[in-house]
């Protein structure tokens, strides 16, 4: 396992980040407690969680398992703040109010007395700055955060992030978490060159864009396998990826990883975690099975001809399929 800065901090942290948005939901609490410690043991140091995971359940069952390991202070531990958490029309956003309140109750769920790193989930259009920089900042300044973050912003949102923080002598974001994989390579545009300008780190989620690269899927089936991500919400999730243009990129791949010796699934998170300007990749298993795949990828390397190949079927800074976002619903083109 490869450990690499969080951004311009010195933190250190694997290049595999375990996601846990199945924890609590799809997948039990005993299961996640073993996939948890598994990870642990593997060398993955870097945890991400988020407050609407299964409407806090998720962050119970992360705080239930690093409690009953003993592995709280060898964990850098993350969530994120944005989503609705209730009717309440102020439950939800940037603003102050709910990141504060948030923050507390993310604390008590997760057991702990601060979170190595806060993520704003996603962008709000609605709130200043300027607000939710000064409120993460207090956060900081009283010890219940060590470092602020996002998730899904453009490069023009942290560079306006970061003349305010400049100019109010705030905290900075130190990362971001961006939508990233071979059939999105949007980020390369501008985001990838703003993050290595400026020192924040990019932690991708989706690096295997919802299982899609991982082969389960055939060109010449019209379903998905029932037990599915797509199979199981494919209203919610829409079925963009089921484009002649996935398949050729799947195919590519699936190509690549049997002159490996490795699976598709494989090849596609190693192309990810290893791109310039990455940090960690978030990896999100259901299962056992599931993780003990992903960890596969520690072995596989990709040469200058394999990203020729890829290149020529996902092209640099595009998408090849159109962007949707499963938590938040559909979003404009930012990248």
């Amino acid at each position: 396992m490869e450990y690499r800065n969080l951004g311009r901090t010195g933190v250190r942290v694997s290049e595999l980040c375990l996601g846990c948005m199945m924890f609590g939901g799809r997948t039990g609490e005993e299961d996640s407690f073993g996939i948890i410690d598994r990870a642990i043991d593997a060398g993955i140091n870097f945890v991400d969680t988020a407050n609407v995971y299964s409407t806090g359940a998720s962050e119970e069952v992360v705080g239930k398992a690093l409690r009953k390991n003993g592995k709280r202070d060898s964990v850098v531990l993350a969530t994120k703040v944005h989503g609705p958490m209730g009717d309440d029309p102020n439950a939800r956003g940037n603003h102050r109010r709910h990141i504060i309140e948030q923050c507390e109750a993310s604390l008590r769920r997760l057991q702990v007395e601060h979170f190595d790193l806060y993520q704003i989930h996603r962008p709000d259009s609605h709130i200043p700055i300027d607000e939710t920089l000064r409120a993460l900042d207090d956060l900081i300044r009283a010890g219940k955060v060590r470092y602020a973050g996002t998730s899904t912003y453009a490069a023009w949102q942290l560079v306006e992030a970061l003349w305010a923080a400049k100019e109010l002598g705030l905290n900075r974001f130190v990362c971001e978490q961006p939508p990233y994989h071979l059939l999105d390579r949007r980020i390369e545009r501008e985001l990838v060159p703003f993050a290595q300008t400026y020192g924040t780190a990019l932690i991708p989620w989706s690096p295997l864009a919802g299982g899609f690269l991982t082969g389960k899927y055939s060109r010449d089936e019209s379903q998905s396998p029932e037990d599915s991500r797509y199979g199981l919400e494919p209203r919610r999730l829409g079925r963009n990826h089921f484009t002649d243009e996935a398949f050729d990129v799947l195919e590519t791949v699936q190509a690549i990883a049997e002159e490996k010796g490795c699976n598709p699934g494989q090849l596609a998170l190693a192309w990810c975690k290893d791109k310039p300007g990455v940090t960690s990749a978030i990896i999100g298993p259901r299962t056992m099975e599931q993780l003990e795949d992903n960890l596969g990828a520690l072995e596989v390397s990709l040469d200058e001809g394999d990203h020729e190949r890829l290149d020529a079927v996902a092209p640099p800074g595009r998408a090849t399929v159109p962007y949707y976002d499963a938590d938040f619903g559909p979003h404009p083109f930012r990248w």
